[in-house]
């Protein structure tokens, strides 16, 4: 079968997942709630508005008064998700998030809708490609980037259940499942899912892109590059001793993310290998302020796909 005929894997919307078990959870705990900016819509909220229209606080068009609301929430005993745009979220809001939810050490759970370049056509404005930098930049706050609908259901569920303050991405763009049929557990707070063993090199992916360096992983194959893929679920805390058992088991490590390379899941890497292993390593991610375009372009732009993963692994191991 050629790669013109190959069946393409089933997409998902983890946004769709993500309504679902909030509904769910709500359903079974009456402390949990959702705020939002006005994004019932965009944030997939409308089954959960019609099955609980006391429990969805919509605050309009105000960022900072929703994560307020939400603190004070937390602080009466409820268990808020807030939901809005990643870029607005996380840029409009950080002032609250750092001082009303990481250092009040309240149970909030942040939910980046569509983030990345997932708005697309709307632009550069619409682009949540610096929260994962911002957020881990907030002591005391940890944050998350689910890969597929298993991941976000699990994610959920243990962001519900800490009582810790939390940053989660929800996608909007649509992915493959990239978590095995038979695993009981497809999110283990801050462990690295290691998809094979390769001796190569490590390709280490986030949220949308670990579809893609899997795939990576296979076309390297097929030329005799052993490839081991790293999927990061975790971004904060990062999982340092997995990173450091691939940078002492390969020839170097190739980081992809969704976002500007300065903070992000690469730096993160980069600095457990600057301090526990010393180790070649390729970042790619968003370089630039994005063009216009559909999120499969953007990603084709900045060359994360998994034709741009393999070629950076065939750079790195030489």
């Amino acid at each position: 079968m050629n790669a013109s005929s190959a069946i393409k894997p089933e997409t998902f919307d983890c946004r769709v997942t993500f309504a679902e078990t909030l509904i769910a959870m709500a359903e079974a705990d009456e402390r949990i709630v959702a705020v939002c900016n006005d994004s019932v819509g965009s944030s997939n909220l409308n089954a959960f508005r019609d099955r609980f229209p006391d429990r969805l606080i919509n605050v309009g068009i105000a960022e900072q008064n929703m994560v307020g609301v939400a603190a004070g929430l937390a602080n009466g005993g409820f268990i808020p998700f807030v939901c809005a745009a990643g870029p607005f979220l996380s840029g409009r809001a950080t002032e609250q998030v750092k001082a009303d939810i990481a250092y009040s050490n309240y149970g909030v759970v942040l939910c980046a809708m569509s983030p990345g370049m997932a708005y697309g056509e709307l632009g550069p404005t619409h682009h949540s490609i610096e929260d994962l930098s911002w957020m881990r930049a907030i002591d005391n706050l940890d944050v998350l980037v689910p890969a597929d609908p298993a991941q976000t259901r699990t994610a959920m569920q243990w962001a519900a259940a800490s009582g810790r303050p939390v940053y989660m991405r929800v996608g909007r763009f649509k992915v493959p499942s990239v978590t095995p049929a038979d695993s009981d557990a497809p999110f283990t707070f801050g462990k690295i899912d290691v998809h094979g063993q390769g001796t190569d090199v490590a390709l280490v992916a986030t949220g949308t892109l670990v579809s893609r360096a899997l795939d990576a992983a296979a076309l390297l194959k097929s030329e005799g590059i052993s490839a081991r893929v790293l999927n990061v679920s975790t971004i904060k805390p990062i999982d340092v001793e997995t990173i450091v058992k691939a940078a002492s088991e390969t020839r170097g490590l190739v980081v992809a993310e969704e976002g500007v390379l300065a903070g992000g899941l690469g730096a993160a890497v980069a600095t457990v290998l600057a301090e526990h292993h010393p180790a070649r390593a390729k970042l790619m991610g968003v370089t630039s302020f994005a063009p216009t375009g559909s999120n499969e372009f953007l990603l084709e732009h900045f060359g994360l796909t998994a034709k741009g993963i393999a070629d950076a692994a065939r750079q790195l191991v030489g």
